[in-house]
């Protein structure tokens, strides 16, 4: 009996593992992620020339200023710009920085850091219980207090120095560091971001819970809603410290001795001392590499401080970003 063949079985088999039109699945997906990379490359693009964009205007003037720092005068104006003069140059430029003034610039660092702490404190123990009672509690006028720190808030801070000066100059503080301080304690925005925290991103029925248990209204800030609010107490905190360590406008007006200083109205005052900006300085007259080092230590602090906690800060910026 003759034996029937078929090429069924091995036609099926070697068509086995491909996909209609003849391709294997990995040659189509090798495809498909082409066609998808192909779609991607504007927007790919388009980041890559906002990046570099923002390295060329924010980045390089950074490191210019570091370089710069390393070199002396004549290396600054005829070296390339960005090439590094020498380390002995470096600590050349810090002893004459330190030389000014009989170490001005280190006076200066330690009134900001005073200034800056004390301000601090007084401002996390003012703005996060401030936040909480306009989140939590109802009370008459507890609207026209919010608005009203929105409204302070969205003015530019230069508008608020008169004023601020002619209070202060009427209880006598001007030239002392509570002309300063207090100023500084008063940070409209920290209340407002505390309290969209505990409005948004702490549970009520934990807080109404607490109070069932017998917790007066104080007991449950104190032990629920304050351990709770560490990202945010965070937050305030970092914002507050650079809002106080960089402004330069009140300090110049308040004080007017150069002790008591900080160091970015001394950097301000290292300035007028620099040949090249003012012609008829003396001899003790700062030059350009003493000004950028001087520039660097005036914002190394903020720095140092972003460093060690962005790690709250990325939570405290995300944790009032939903509902709970």
């Amino acid at each position: 009996m003759p034996i029937e063949t078929s090429a069924t079985p091995i036609a099926a088999t070697s068509r086995e593992g491909r996909e209609p039109g003849g391709m294997s699945p990995a040659r189509h997906r090798a495809s498909r992620q082409r066609r998808r990379s192909a779609r991607h490359l504007p927007s790919r693009l388009l980041a890559g020339s906002v990046l570099a964009v923002f390295v060329v205007f924010f980045v390089l003037p950074v490191l210019w200023l570091v370089l710069a720092a390393t070199k002396t005068d004549q290396q600054l104006v005829h070296d390339h710009p960005l090439s590094f003069g020498s380390w002995h140059t470096l600590k050349a430029n810090w002893d004459a920085l330190t030389a000014f003034q009989d170490n001005a610039i280190l006076l200066w660092l330690g009134n900001s850091a005073l200034y800056a702490a004390i301000s601090l404190v007084i401002t996390l123990c003012v703005a996060v219980p401030a936040g909480y009672a306009l989140a939590m509690t109802e009370f008459r006028g507890r609207r026209t207090l919010l608005v009203s720190t929105l409204v302070v808030m969205l003015m530019p801070n230069a508008t608020l120095v008169v004023p601020l000066f002619l209070e202060i100059n009427a209880v006598g503080l001007i030239g002392t560091m509570w002309s300063i301080i207090l100023p500084y304690a008063f940070y409209p925005f920290g209340v407002y971001l505390t309290y969209i925290y505990f409005t948004t991103a702490v549970p009520k029925d934990l807080l109404a819970a607490a109070r069932m248990d017998g917790c007066s209204e104080f007991g449950v800030f104190r032990l629920v809603a304050l351990p709770l609010a560490t990202p945010v107490i965070a937050l305030v905190g970092f914002f507050s410290f650079v809002a106080n360590w960089t402004n330069y406008f009140l300090p110049y007006v308040m004080l007017p001795e150069s002790d008591q200083m900080p160091v970015q109205v001394g950097v301000g005052n290292l300035l007028s001392n620099v040949p090249s900006f003012n012609p008829t300085v003396g001899e003790l007259a700062i030059e350009r590499p003493q000004l950028a080092l001087a520039t660097l230590v005036a914002i190394t602090p903020v720095l140092v401080v972003f460093l060690f906690a962005q790690r709250f800060l990325v939570s405290g910026m995300l944790a009032g970003a939903t509902k709970e």
